[in-house]
């Protein structure tokens, strides 16, 4: 184990897309990367050096979003060709095509039971989905522009959307409802997401801005003007304690939430970074960008009482328990008095482990099965007998007759859902022609008025 107080460092990279990384998620393990990029494949790396890694084909265009869900038994992927997938994330691939967004989808989310999946996408929609039955729930509709992205909150009663109308909303998953509203007259949030213990939301901007909000009190905390590009991508450690991001300038930084200030700059891609992740544990983070390459960095910096602050966090997620208001900026002696504020990883030389040149991608499937409940497998299927991984009745809060009504009246939903996605493409084709006809018809005017 790293010492406290040690710089992070690049271990490895993994090269292998032919294009932009969009997206970048570990495995609830830690031993698995799985990365989205605009070559519209999935990959899945091991982190152990000499593995073999799986390439994933069924997208038909650019991958936006990629994430596993937390028992790591699936994969979630968000794509310009306007579905989500789910993969299993194997040497086969199989994978399950989800489609109700009307335009590109920008970003997926598992809650952290695993019970829900939230998705973002340019229709100016959020929508939630139950993964035990693998169908569409409900839609989120108060943007008026193109959502970026939408995340559960670690108890999974809130989610944070961003987009390009400039607003960051918080909604409520019971009642459905947008329950907070933070605007910026600057630019807008390109990512957003949740703190370990719920309290905070992080954005990052595209006015090169990161900006910590408290939603107990509606109230900036924090604003960081590090970089000199446009803010992709933000990634809280487990701790709570540093937040990292990744920017179009062209670098990674990692900011200390305890002190407020910047404490590291990495730089190893050439180009925009897209993207970046901490691992579940803290000890990794991997960053992916426009150079196409997975870059992976050990962490080192903060080992110090680290699972000792995730156990902490985790206790706060109970899903019966009351809101925890402590506060996460406690004023504590910190490690970090009299370091070197950045360190600069430009060359190949720092680099522990390269990844193998010749390393094995395997896995190539042209055809991916869409999952059926003839051929669905074990992991997706869900059988009456098979309820291993649904809450026990002790646990329920709603009588079974009354699921099985619920879930009947969702099926119906999800058909009126449907139809409504398909008026709402006609519906625009109706107003584009609309449209045309007027700008036509304003150039007759235009013609006659000028020959008279």
């Amino acid at each position: 184990m790293a010492s406290a107080l040690e710089d992070p460092v690049l271990e490895r990279y993994f090269k292998g897309h032919k294009a932009a990384i969009t997206s970048v998620d570990f495995s609830p393990s830690g031993k698995q990367l799985a990365t989205a990029s605009w070559d519209t494949f999935l990959m899945l790396w091991n982190c152990k050096p000499q593995a073999r890694a799986f390439r994933f084909v069924g997208h038909k265009d650019v991958v936006t979003s990629v994430q596993f869900s937390p028992h790591g038994n699936l994969l979630a992927s968000a794509s310009r060709d306007r579905t989500v997938r789910l993969w299993i994330p194997d040497k086969r691939g199989k994978s399950s095509e989800f489609k109700a967004h009307t335009a590109p989808v920008r970003s997926v989310d598992f809650s952290a039971d695993g019970q829900f999946l939230a998705t973002a996408s340019e229709d100016k929609s959020i929508k939630v989905w139950n993964m035990y039955r693998q169908r569409f729930l409900y839609s989120l509709y108060r943007h008026t522009h193109w959502v970026r992205c939408a995340k559960f909150s670690p108890d999974g009663r809130l989610i944070v959307s961003c987009s390009e109308d400039k607003t960051i909303k918080i909604w409520d998953t019971t009642n459905k409802q947008c329950v907070n509203n933070f605007s910026d007259s600057v630019g807008f949030a390109n990512f957003v997401d949740f703190n370990p213990n719920g309290t905070c939301i992080a954005s990052a901007g595209s006015d090169h801005t990161v900006k910590i909000w408290d939603i107990r009190v509606n109230k900036l905390l924090q604003h960081y003007q590090v970089h000199s590009g446009g803010v992709n991508c933000v990634s809280f450690h487990p701790s709570g304690h540093y937040l990292i991001t990744a920017s179009s300038d062209g670098t990674l930084k990692i900011l200390d939430l305890l002190e407020g200030r910047l404490i590291y700059t990495l730089q190893g891609h050439t180009g925009p970074v897209f993207t970046v992740s901490f691992s579940k544990g803290g000890e990794l983070f991997s960053s992916g960008g426009a150079d196409a390459q997975v870059l992976l960095w050990r962490t080192n910096f903060d080992d110090l009482n680290c699972k000792d602050m995730i156990k902490r966090n985790l206790k706060r997620l109970h899903f019966d328990a009351s809101p925890h208001l402590a506060d996460i900026y406690p004023r504590t002696p910190h490690p970090h008095e009299g370091k070197i504020e950045t360190i600069e990883t430009t060359d190949t030389t720092t680099v522990r482990t390269l990844a193998d040149k010749s390393e094995e991608i395997s896995g190539y499937f042209l055809n991916p099965s869409l999952l059926s409940s003839e051929c669905c497998p074990t992991s997706l299927k869900k059988k009456t007998e098979d309820v291993s991984d649904l809450p026990s009745e002790s646990q329920r809060s709603i009588p079974l007759a009354l699921t099985d009504a619920l879930e009947h009246i969702m099926e119906q939903l999800n058909v009126l859902t449907q139809t409504v996605s398909i008026l709402e493409q006609r519906l625009t084709l109706t107003e584009d022609k609309l449209k045309d006809c007027l700008e036509n018809q304003q150039r007759l005017f235009n013609v006659i008025q000028h020959k008279s």
